[in-house]
């Protein structure tokens, strides 16, 4: 809640602007009352509650409570808002607007979570669940570890990437001025030209930069043509040949793959969901899905040349978090061998 609020509770009747003496409407507000609102956080941390939340809880709450609508790794799902990703995306033709990208001050993140979240159960998190929360956030956008703690003690020292970007409201000096001279009313155009509709509601590009995309992507229609076909990918390694699994070691897998198919496909129709598509996994490369965005652990494991032998896929499905620190797949692991030897047998079988 704004302190502008908070004095509007406070004030002991409402006074009418073309009245000398108050309406005598309403009270005074209790000091319960004003605390019940009194909730809003400021980029220095004022207004913070004391409390502590880790990374890994929040991992629990938020899968819960948010992933229903926001995404396993805050994809968002349907029409929900993204709450991850999209770094590096803020002069595309469609930023991606998201905590790690866009957002300048993670005090916005706390009170946004604190006072509207749950979606239709608004404020019924705990102090300690609303910060475990907003540490998974700084998690799933590659601001913190996993083993990262957010605290009443250590909130003001966080920053978000894109703060520098924004500046302090200077309308009253500005554009309040301005308005106040008297406007314009000659040499204006003879005609308007709709040169460009935004894709994205709340993305309206200016004239001039609608101009030079389209420019832009005529340009590159004209490179695609006049560019020669491309050579054939060379000849993939070839791998032995494994025996034939067990016709029922198979079905089984495919039983335990019921629990993966919330993120992941695999198959002739297989594409990329939550999770990457899992076509050639088993003796495949680590991080090798084109057009998924991998976190950066898994990103250096295929760096140092991760291969998803039985051994080495065994272990990740075992345990996950254990396996790779830093990997965003938020799944707890397979506890049985048995579930897991099968499961690579489906993964080997199904793929396409």
């Amino acid at each position: 809640m704004s302190r502008f609020l908070k004095a509007a509770l406070l004030t002991t009747a409402l006074a009418s602007p073309l009245a000398a003496e108050p309406l005598g409407l309403g009270r005074a507000a209790t000091p319960e009352e004003v605390a019940l609102w009194d909730i809003d956080v400021r980029p220095d941390g004022t207004g913070l509650p004391e409390g502590r939340g880790d990374v890994m809880t929040g991992d629990e709450i938020y899968t819960a409570k948010c992933a229903s609508c926001h995404g396993v790794f805050g994809e968002g799902t349907g029409r929900w808002p993204v709450l991850a990703g999209g770094q590096g995306s803020l002069t595309d033709m469609r930023p991606v607007k998201t905590i790690g990208s866009y957002w300048p001050y993670l005090s916005t993140v706390y009170d946004y979570v604190n006072r509207a979240m749950p979606f239709g159960d608004a404020q019924s998190l705990s102090d300690d669940e609303v910060y475990a929360i907003t540490a998974y956030l700084l998690y799933l956008n590659d601001e913190v570890d996993e083993d990262f703690v957010l605290s009443s003690e250590n909130f003001a020292e966080l920053r978000l990437p894109n703060e520098a970007a924004f500046k302090p409201d200077d309308r009253a000096e500005v554009e309040f001025a301005s308005f106040k001279q008297e406007p314009c009313m000659s040499d204006c155009k003879s005609s308007v030209e709709i040169t460009m509709r935004a894709a994205v509601l709340d993305v309206t590009p200016e004239e001039t930069a609608a101009k030079a995309a389209a420019e832009e992507a005529k340009a590159e229609e004209t490179k695609a043509a006049a560019e020669p076909a491309p050579e054939e990918p060379p000849a993939p390694v070839e791998v032995a040949e494994a025996p034939a699994a067990d016709p029922a070691l198979i079905k089984a897998g495919e039983k335990a793959f019921r629990k993966c198919k919330s993120c992941h496909q695999i198959g002739a129709k297989a594409k990329n969901r939550v999770g990457p598509m899992l076509n050639g996994i088993v003796d495949g490369p680590a991080g090798a899905v084109d057009g998924f965005r991998y976190s950066k652990a898994m990103q250096a494991a295929a760096a140092e040349g991760l291969v998803w032998s039985h051994d080495e896929l065994s272990a990740f499905l075992a345990d996950p978090k254990g396996f790779m620190k830093g990997t965003k797949m938020s799944f707890r692991g397979v506890r049985k061998p048995e579930d897991i030897d099968a499961l690579i047998a489906y993964l080997r079988d199904a793929s396409e």
